[in-house]
């Protein structure tokens, strides 16, 4: 138990220290919107605020204002997989894609199988100084592909 507590305070003091180098004040919903996201990772805008109003009497506004801000700062990222609600992570900067169950909705991160980015070439880039390219393989999941009936399954757009 003291481990987790040692790990949670180092998690916040690096959270903390994040927050300062990216030029914002260090508050406690800022703390309590990126270790919601440390724990749980591509959380709709709705589930970041049931975690943080668990821990802290904050309006809904507030949440989505501090999901911005992190957004802006470069600490959050969004990401909004086709026919998805828009969905936050700490991890960025890493070049990973995502890979989204086309029954229950749920995503995981996906390791690029190149590394660098951007990823891809694109065949035209129109003048365009490209430097990333956004990934999403789309599928069913350990648990929707073992139903024997799978639930039926939205179409994503081909991009």
């Amino acid at each position: 138990m003291e481990n987790d507590a040692v790990s949670a305070a180092a998690r916040e003091t690096a959270a903390a220290e994040q927050l300062r180098v990216a030029g914002l004040r260090v508050t406690r919903p800022r703390l309590e919107v990126m270790r919601a996201l440390t724990e749980r990772p591509h959380s709709d805008t709705a589930a970041v605020i049931d975690v943080v109003r668990g821990r802290l009497d904050v309006s809904h506004q507030a949440v989505y204002d501090v999901l911005g801000a992190l957004t802006d700062a470069g600490l959050v990222r969004r990401i909004q997989p086709a026919g998805s609600l828009a969905r936050y992570e700490i991890r960025r900067g890493d070049n990973h894609h995502h890979i989204v169950c086309r029954s229950c909705g749920s995503v995981a991160d996906v390791p690029c199988a190149v590394g660098a980015a951007p990823c891809l070439d694109a065949l035209e880039d129109h003048g365009y100084a490209i430097d990333e390219a956004e990934v999403i393989y789309w599928g069913l999941c350990p648990t929707c592909a073992a139903r024997p009936e799978p639930v039926s399954q939205p179409t994503a757009p081909v991009t």
